[in-house]
């Protein structure tokens, strides 16, 4: 069997304090119900500047300038021991500024929704033109030279208009507008989230024709697979975010599709991206996803209890490149995918077994056959001061577990396997950013280099969010070496050619 490959990948971060402040969800609600608080009172003397977001070893970590198992090098907390000589540049990505994420609102928005101070617009306009990425792989930033305002006008639209306010370094710089006067689902609010993840996610996919050897016109299919839904009141999720960012970076050729299922969102895209170049539907196929904004700032409280910079302060966006076989690029089995099904049940040990084990199995593999796991990779300088614990390490230790309960491994390897399978976490708290996806990157240089030949990713989701059931979910894939076979071998050219020739002398002697 010829599988799909991992061709490519991309990974950028937006730095956002503003938006932390005014549009987190935590600190929105706190605003609306206790806005003389101490913790909103707090939260200017923990927000970090651009370049403690550079110098973080996790950040640097996820643009590809360290590993993400260069973190245990590093003293913790790492947010007080910088990264030496740390660049915004990295090998998969880039960390992207609050002033020019701004210029990226108003250049994706076909319907006049951003509206931006006319020498903040002017200097932003400038700056995105000059940007290597947006200004090469990006259609058109026309709309930056459209509808300048005022400051007065501006403000007018947020105390009249209920429009959401942009703030830069706590200066008012614009708004986004509601998109119409009573839709619930067209509010300014919501429009204000939609275009924050459409702009990091365009951002993220010219980052992939960046950094890797694609071409916008080659693409076939566009997978879009973050938190978000767009639509109306008629159809709320309707979408489609996928054509929408295709369209921005000149994706002419292709077409596309959501995919949501929490945080598993990237797993199960992972899933039908190589499903669908393997069976010839497209050769090309990209995932991708934008930044949460409802999610910067989400464990705020616990951070400044702690008296820990605000760590939850970046939007985080990826986009992903799977391709048909080119004999070296690590190959995605499409016959080793595990699910967590219906009926499964929701214990621990149950999922594991389910999305770990059980698809190992069925090829005749065990856990000892996979090298390195990613699942769940949040950052535990995020989540154990929220008291989530080490996310990633837990994990660990359950998939440990299960080796030894499979007798794979021996109770006494138990800290040993989870040092050999894992890694540090290193993934802000998007959702579905940190779910396993993150990896690939790494995973890919790490298996050309010969370091690793197997990796399992890993994404689990918390359906019951949408209070519609109470199930969980579940999905993982394998990625490996690729075997340097770029055609199925069961039967050769020279055997159809044989067997062609003799039906048609079968068919020939027939008409006689």
């Amino acid at each position: 069997m010829t599988f799909p490959v991992l061709k490519g990948s991309a990974y950028t971060l937006v730095h956002t304090p503003d938006i932390l402040v005014h549009e987190g969800k935590l600190q929105e609600e706190e605003m609306r119900n206790n806005p003389d608080s101490d913790y909103l009172k707090a939260i200017p003397d923990h927000l970090r500047s651009f370049d403690d977001v550079v110098g973080y070893g996790p950040n640097q970590a996820y643009i590809g300038n360290i590993h993400p198992r260069d973190l245990k090098d590093i003293e913790q907390p790492w947010y007080e021991h910088p990264v030496e000589n740390a660049s915004a540049e990295g090998k998969f990505g880039s960390i992207l500024d609050e002033e020019s994420f701004y210029g990226c609102m108003k250049a994706v928005d076909m319907f006049d929704l951003v509206v931006l101070e006319s020498d903040y617009q002017a200097k932003v306009a400038k700056k995105l033109n000059d940007d290597p990425v947006i200004g090469k792989y990006w259609v058109t930033l026309d709309k930056l030279t459209e509808n300048p305002a005022s400051v007065e006008d501006i403000q007018k639209l947020i105390d009249e208009k209920d429009a959401k306010p942009l703030y830069l370094d706590g200066k008012l710089v614009g708004c986004v507008k509601r998109a119409h006067e009573f839709d619930a689902a067209l509010t300014s609010d919501v429009m204000f989230e939609n275009l924050v993840s459409k702009a990091s996610a365009a951002y993220g996919l010219a980052e992939l024709f960046a950094k890797n050897e694609l071409v916008p016109e080659d693409v076939d299919y566009l997978i879009e697979c973050s938190e978000e839904g767009c639509g109306d009141m008629f159809q709320r999720g309707g979408g489609n975010y996928a054509k929408a960012i295709g369209e921005i970076c000149g994706c002419v050729n292709a077409t596309g599709s959501d995919t949501r299922s929490f945080c598993a969102g990237p797993s199960h895209s992972m899933v039908e991206a190589a499903a669908l170049v393997q069976a010839g539907v497209y050769s090309n196929v990209v995932v991708l996803a934008g930044g949460s904004s409802a999610k910067l700032g989400m464990n705020g409280k616990d951070h400044v209890k702690k008296d820990q910079p605000l760590l939850e302060d970046c939007l985080g966006t990826f986009a992903i490149h799977v391709a048909e076989n080119d004999g070296k690029s690590p190959v995605i089995r499409t016959d080793i995918v595990g699910k967590h099904k219906i009926g499964s049940g929701a214990a621990p040990q149950a999922i594991m077994q389910a999305i770990v084990s059980d698809p190992l199995e069925k090829v005749g593999m065990t856990i000892k056959d996979v090298d390195v796991f990613s699942a769940e990779m949040q950052n535990p300088e995020i989540t154990v001061p929220a008291g989530a614990g080490d996310i990633p390490s837990a994990n660990y230790k359950m998939i440990a577990a299960l080796g030894i309960m499979k007798k794979v491994f021996e109770k006494s390897q138990l800290n040993q396997v989870v040092e050999d399978i894992g890694m540090p976490g290193f993934v802000p708290t998007q959702g579905h950013i940190p779910s396993g996806v993150p990896f690939l990157g790494h995973a890919k240089e790490m298996i050309e280099n010969g370091d690793i030949h197997r990796t399992m990713i890993i994404g689990k989701g918390s359906l019951f969010l949408g209070r519609l059931t109470n199930l969980f979910d579940g999905i993982s894939f394998i990625v490996e070496a690729n075997d340097g076979k770029t055609e199925d071998e069961t039967v050769d050219k020279d055997t159809i050619r044989q067997m062609i020739a003799e039906s048609m002398k079968q068919f020939a002697a027939s008409l006689k």
